[in-house]
């Protein structure tokens, strides 16, 4: 019960970014007649991935320190900059005349590819809340 309310909570920050993702994907398709605009996309994979052990409790297998003074710095872990999805300009396409190096085949098979695994994650959520929904409808004729 507990790991799937912790799987739950994974599924909404998934979530959460690739509606961000899908936002930026929309930006760049908005801009792609701005003079030199370059396309923005987010990475986010390594944010749930720390997001994923700390939720399920995962040893990484780092040392971990004891603060023997409440008045010491507080501590905080090495990978703490890893807890934000990162931005970053999505270059390699030629730009055009105008500087801009928008590719709307690109933007449109990210912009499906993102759509995708936004449904999959919706559908796996709904899956997991059918299941306890049955689970509590026959334990409830039981009693």
């Amino acid at each position: 019960m507990v790991q799937s309310f912790r799987a739950s909570t994974l599924v909404s920050e998934a979530l959460d970014y690739r509606a961000m993702r899908q936002d930026m994907i929309a930006s760049n398709i908005a801009n792609a007649d701005t003079p030199f605009y370059r396309p923005r996309d987010v990475s986010f994979e390594g944010m749930l991935k720390t997001k994923q052990a700390e939720i399920f409790k995962q040893d990484d297998n780092t040392l971990q320190l004891a603060q023997t003074d409440g008045a010491h710095i507080p501590l905080t872990s090495e990978n703490s900059h890893a807890a934000q999805a990162t931005t970053f300009f999505r270059d390699g396409h030629m730009a055009r005349n105008d500087g801009n190096s928008v590719d709307l085949d690109v933007e449109t098979t990210e912009m499906s590819k993102n759509s995708i695994m936004f449904n999959a994650l919706i559908n796996a959520d709904k899956k997991q809340g059918r299941i306890f929904k049955s689970v509590i409808e026959a334990s409830s004729k039981i009693s």
